[in-house]
Protein backbone atom coordinates (compact mmCIF):
# COMPACT_ATOMS: atom_id res chain seq x y z
CA UNK A 1 0.00 0.00 0.00
CA UNK A 2 1.28 3.32 -0.90
CA UNK A 3 2.16 6.20 1.48
CA UNK A 4 -0.56 8.31 -0.42
CA UNK A 5 -3.13 5.62 0.47
CA UNK A 6 -2.01 5.59 4.02
CA UNK A 7 -2.74 9.10 4.33
CA UNK A 8 -6.25 8.87 3.24
CA UNK A 9 -7.18 6.24 5.67
CA UNK A 10 -4.91 8.04 8.51
CA UNK A 11 -7.58 10.87 7.66
CA UNK A 12 -10.70 8.87 7.55
CA UNK A 13 -9.56 7.43 11.01
CA UNK A 14 -9.05 10.61 12.56
CA UNK A 15 -12.83 11.68 11.39
CA UNK A 16 -13.95 8.74 12.83
CA UNK A 17 -12.44 9.45 16.09
CA UNK A 18 -13.98 12.78 16.54
CA UNK A 19 -17.68 11.57 15.09
CA UNK A 20 -17.27 8.72 17.65
CA UNK A 21 -16.41 10.82 21.05
CA UNK A 22 -18.79 13.57 19.58
CA UNK A 23 -21.63 11.24 19.67
CA UNK A 24 -20.32 9.86 23.16
CA UNK A 25 -20.31 12.77 24.76
CA UNK A 26 -16.79 11.39 26.70
CA UNK A 27 -13.53 9.98 26.19
CA UNK A 28 -10.23 10.61 24.95
CA UNK A 29 -8.93 12.62 21.95
CA UNK A 30 -5.18 13.31 22.26
CA UNK A 31 -3.54 10.47 22.37
CA UNK A 32 -6.44 8.97 19.75
CA UNK A 33 -5.34 11.13 17.53
CA UNK A 34 -1.20 10.68 18.38
CA UNK A 35 -1.21 7.05 17.53
CA UNK A 36 -3.43 7.30 13.81
CA UNK A 37 -0.12 6.70 11.54
CA UNK A 38 1.41 4.31 14.00
CA UNK A 39 -1.52 1.70 14.04
CA UNK A 40 -2.42 2.63 10.13
CA UNK A 41 1.13 1.59 9.35
CA UNK A 42 1.08 -1.29 11.94
CA UNK A 43 -2.19 -2.91 10.50
CA UNK A 44 -1.93 -2.27 6.90
CA UNK A 45 1.45 -2.96 5.85
CA UNK A 46 3.09 -4.86 8.41
CA UNK A 47 0.89 -7.42 10.99
CA UNK A 48 -0.54 -10.76 9.74
CA UNK A 49 -4.12 -11.13 10.88
CA UNK A 50 -7.52 -12.85 9.58
CA UNK A 51 -10.70 -10.45 10.54
CA UNK A 52 -12.72 -13.64 9.15
CA UNK A 53 -10.59 -15.94 11.67
CA UNK A 54 -10.10 -13.80 14.94
CA UNK A 55 -8.57 -17.27 16.77
CA UNK A 56 -6.00 -17.82 13.65
CA UNK A 57 -3.49 -19.37 14.95
CA UNK A 58 -0.88 -17.35 12.99
CA UNK A 59 -2.05 -14.10 13.68
CA UNK A 60 0.24 -11.58 15.74
CA UNK A 61 -0.84 -9.90 18.56
CA UNK A 62 -1.63 -6.02 19.03
CA UNK A 63 -2.29 -5.03 22.75
CA UNK A 64 -3.51 -1.67 23.31
CA UNK A 65 -1.42 -0.99 27.24
CA UNK A 66 -3.07 2.52 27.15
CA UNK A 67 -6.08 1.46 26.58
CA UNK A 68 -7.98 4.94 27.38
CA UNK A 69 -7.45 5.35 23.11
CA UNK A 70 -9.28 2.58 22.17
CA UNK A 71 -10.97 5.12 19.60
CA UNK A 72 -7.99 4.59 17.27
CA UNK A 73 -8.21 0.67 17.33
CA UNK A 74 -11.81 0.50 17.07
CA UNK A 75 -11.54 2.53 14.09
CA UNK A 76 -8.96 0.76 12.58
CA UNK A 77 -10.46 -2.25 13.36
CA UNK A 78 -13.96 -1.97 11.68
CA UNK A 79 -12.01 -0.13 8.74
CA UNK A 80 -10.52 -4.11 8.03
CA UNK A 81 -13.83 -5.80 8.46
CA UNK A 82 -13.58 -6.81 11.58
CA UNK A 83 -16.94 -5.52 12.64
CA UNK A 84 -19.37 -3.05 10.76
CA UNK A 85 -18.41 0.68 11.16
CA UNK A 86 -21.98 1.47 12.46
CA UNK A 87 -21.08 -0.23 15.53
CA UNK A 88 -18.69 2.91 16.35
CA UNK A 89 -21.44 4.85 17.12
CA UNK A 90 -22.03 3.08 20.22
CA UNK A 91 -18.65 4.02 21.57
CA UNK A 92 -19.17 4.14 25.46
CA UNK A 93 -22.96 3.41 25.41
CA UNK A 94 -24.60 1.56 27.88
CA UNK A 95 -24.14 -2.81 26.70
CA UNK A 96 -21.81 -1.88 23.81
CA UNK A 97 -19.09 -3.92 23.18
CA UNK A 98 -17.20 -0.73 22.38
CA UNK A 99 -16.50 0.17 25.98
CA UNK A 100 -14.49 3.17 27.03
CA UNK A 101 -11.52 0.98 27.53
CA UNK A 102 -10.95 -2.64 25.24
CA UNK A 103 -13.04 -5.00 26.79
CA UNK A 104 -12.20 -8.71 26.23
CA UNK A 105 -15.83 -10.16 27.85
CA UNK A 106 -17.69 -8.20 25.13
CA UNK A 107 -16.30 -10.23 22.83
CA UNK A 108 -14.78 -7.15 20.02
CA UNK A 109 -13.21 -8.90 17.26
CA UNK A 110 -10.14 -8.21 17.39
CA UNK A 111 -9.46 -7.27 20.62
CA UNK A 112 -6.93 -9.89 22.14
CA UNK A 113 -7.33 -8.76 26.13
CA UNK A 114 -9.04 -6.21 28.56
CA UNK A 115 -6.66 -3.30 29.37
CA UNK A 116 -6.71 -0.13 31.06
CA UNK A 117 -4.79 0.01 34.22
CA UNK A 118 -1.76 1.61 32.85
CA UNK A 119 1.65 -0.22 33.19
CA UNK A 120 0.32 -3.80 32.60
CA UNK A 121 -0.02 -4.31 28.46
CA UNK A 122 3.65 -4.62 27.65
CA UNK A 123 3.80 -7.44 31.07
CA UNK A 124 0.94 -9.20 28.82
CA UNK A 125 2.64 -9.07 25.32
CA UNK A 126 6.03 -9.96 27.12
CA UNK A 127 4.03 -13.36 28.90
CA UNK A 128 2.95 -14.04 24.92
CA UNK A 129 5.75 -13.61 23.34
CA UNK A 130 7.38 -16.34 26.19
CA UNK A 131 4.87 -18.29 24.92
CA UNK A 132 5.11 -18.28 21.63
CA UNK A 133 8.67 -18.98 21.79
CA UNK A 134 8.01 -22.14 23.71
CA UNK A 135 5.57 -23.51 21.06
CA UNK A 136 8.16 -22.19 18.31
CA UNK A 137 5.61 -20.23 16.80
CA UNK A 138 6.66 -17.40 14.38
CA UNK A 139 4.13 -14.97 15.57
CA UNK A 140 5.00 -11.30 16.88
CA UNK A 141 3.27 -9.30 19.74
CA UNK A 142 3.13 -5.54 19.16
CA UNK A 143 2.31 -3.48 22.57
CA UNK A 144 0.82 0.18 22.30
CA UNK A 145 2.01 2.10 24.99
CA UNK A 146 1.94 6.06 26.39
CA UNK A 147 4.90 7.87 27.62
CA UNK A 148 3.26 8.77 30.87
CA UNK A 149 2.68 5.38 30.80
CA UNK A 150 6.36 4.89 31.30
CA UNK A 151 6.73 6.24 34.94
CA UNK A 152 4.86 2.42 36.06
CA UNK A 153 7.24 0.56 37.80
CA UNK A 154 5.80 -2.66 35.91
CA UNK A 155 6.73 -1.07 32.53
CA UNK A 156 10.85 -1.80 33.64
CA UNK A 157 9.63 -5.23 35.15
CA UNK A 158 8.50 -6.60 31.82
CA UNK A 159 11.06 -4.65 30.16
CA UNK A 160 14.04 -6.50 31.80
CA UNK A 161 12.27 -9.81 31.63
CA UNK A 162 11.88 -9.21 27.85
CA UNK A 163 15.88 -8.88 27.41
CA UNK A 164 16.32 -11.79 29.89
CA UNK A 165 14.14 -14.12 27.42
CA UNK A 166 15.57 -12.70 24.60
CA UNK A 167 11.84 -11.72 23.19
CA UNK A 168 12.91 -10.54 19.72
CA UNK A 169 9.23 -11.14 18.85
CA UNK A 170 7.94 -8.76 20.71
CA UNK A 171 7.74 -4.70 19.71
CA UNK A 172 6.99 -2.40 22.34
CA UNK A 173 5.86 1.06 20.58
CA UNK A 174 5.68 4.48 22.75
CA UNK A 175 3.28 7.30 21.92
CA UNK A 176 5.91 10.02 22.99
CA UNK A 177 3.70 13.07 22.51
CA UNK A 178 5.27 14.47 25.55
CA UNK A 179 1.76 15.14 27.85
CA UNK A 180 -0.27 13.16 30.11
CA UNK A 181 -3.44 13.85 31.85
CA UNK A 182 -2.23 16.09 34.32
CA UNK A 183 0.32 18.42 31.91
CA UNK A 184 3.94 17.82 30.36
CA UNK A 185 5.11 14.03 30.98
CA UNK A 186 8.77 15.72 31.72
CA UNK A 187 6.67 17.94 34.37
CA UNK A 188 4.66 14.81 36.27
CA UNK A 189 8.05 12.24 36.42
CA UNK A 190 10.55 12.62 33.78
CA UNK A 191 10.86 9.76 32.23
CA UNK A 192 13.77 11.02 29.75
CA UNK A 193 15.97 9.99 28.73
CA UNK A 194 13.55 7.14 27.45
CA UNK A 195 15.69 5.88 24.49
CA UNK A 196 18.65 5.04 26.95
CA UNK A 197 16.80 3.36 29.49
CA UNK A 198 15.64 1.11 26.69
CA UNK A 199 19.03 0.40 25.13
CA UNK A 200 20.49 -0.05 29.07
CA UNK A 201 18.34 -2.88 29.72
CA UNK A 202 19.23 -4.63 26.65
CA UNK A 203 16.87 -3.65 24.02
CA UNK A 204 17.11 -2.22 20.33
CA UNK A 205 15.81 1.19 20.22
CA UNK A 206 14.54 3.20 16.93
CA UNK A 207 13.49 6.25 17.41
CA UNK A 208 11.41 7.67 14.79
CA UNK A 209 8.34 10.65 13.86
CA UNK A 210 5.57 8.27 14.81
CA UNK A 211 3.25 10.96 12.43
CA UNK A 212 6.25 10.09 9.38
CA UNK A 213 5.14 6.41 7.39
CA UNK A 214 8.26 5.83 5.82
CA UNK A 215 9.99 6.22 9.08
CA UNK A 216 7.11 3.83 10.62
CA UNK A 217 7.35 1.22 7.77
CA UNK A 218 11.09 1.38 8.09
CA UNK A 219 10.74 0.43 12.43
CA UNK A 220 8.72 -2.28 11.85
CA UNK A 221 10.69 -3.92 8.92
CA UNK A 222 13.68 -3.71 11.04
CA UNK A 223 11.92 -5.04 14.05
CA UNK A 224 11.49 -8.23 12.12
CA UNK A 225 15.37 -8.82 11.26
CA UNK A 226 15.97 -7.99 14.72
CA UNK A 227 17.36 -11.55 16.13
CA UNK A 228 18.05 -12.08 20.23
CA UNK A 229 16.52 -9.24 21.22
CA UNK A 230 13.14 -7.24 22.13
CA UNK A 231 12.39 -3.61 19.89
CA UNK A 232 11.69 -0.80 21.15
CA UNK A 233 10.38 1.84 18.64
CA UNK A 234 10.24 5.18 20.37
CA UNK A 235 7.75 7.24 18.31
CA UNK A 236 7.95 11.10 18.53
CA UNK A 237 4.14 12.45 18.56
CA UNK A 238 1.98 15.30 18.89
CA UNK A 239 -0.96 15.34 21.25
CA UNK A 240 -4.10 15.91 19.23
CA UNK A 241 -2.47 15.57 15.72
CA UNK A 242 -4.50 16.47 13.21
CA UNK A 243 -6.50 18.62 14.64
CA UNK A 244 -5.31 22.07 15.70
CA UNK A 245 -6.70 23.29 18.33
CA UNK A 246 -5.82 20.38 20.26
CA UNK A 247 -2.87 20.02 19.11
CA UNK A 248 0.19 19.72 22.23
CA UNK A 249 -2.35 20.64 24.96
CA UNK A 250 -2.61 18.07 27.72
CA UNK A 251 -6.91 19.55 28.33
CA UNK A 252 -7.14 18.01 24.98
CA UNK A 253 -6.07 14.13 26.83
CA UNK A 254 -10.07 13.48 28.22
CA UNK A 255 -12.26 16.12 26.65
CA UNK A 256 -14.38 16.23 23.73
CA UNK A 257 -15.07 18.44 21.21
CA UNK A 258 -18.52 20.82 21.14
CA UNK A 259 -20.42 20.02 17.82
CA UNK A 260 -18.97 23.27 16.68
CA UNK A 261 -15.75 22.15 17.52
CA UNK A 262 -16.15 18.89 16.05
CA UNK A 263 -17.59 20.42 13.07
CA UNK A 264 -14.36 22.23 12.69
CA UNK A 265 -12.05 19.34 13.49
CA UNK A 266 -13.78 17.58 10.74
CA UNK A 267 -13.27 20.09 7.94
CA UNK A 268 -9.66 20.98 8.88
CA UNK A 269 -8.89 16.90 8.68
CA UNK A 270 -10.57 16.89 4.84
CA UNK A 271 -8.29 20.13 4.22
CA UNK A 272 -5.49 18.59 5.06
CA UNK A 273 -5.75 16.00 2.31
CA UNK A 274 -5.83 18.86 -0.91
Amino acid sequence: METSDLKIISADIRKDIIKMLGLAGTGHPGGSLSSVELLVSLYFKHMKFNPKDVNDQNRDYFILSKGHVCPVLYAVLARLGYFNSDELRTLRKAGSRLQGHPAKDKELPGIEISTGSLGYGLSIGAGIAVGMKQSKKNNRIYVLMGDGEQQEGSIWEAVMSAAHFKLDNLCAIVDDNGLQIDGATKDIMNVDPLADKYRAFGWSVIEIDGHNFEAADKAYSQFKMKKGIPTAIIAKTVKGKGVSYMENLAEWHGKVPSRELAEKALAEIDRSLR
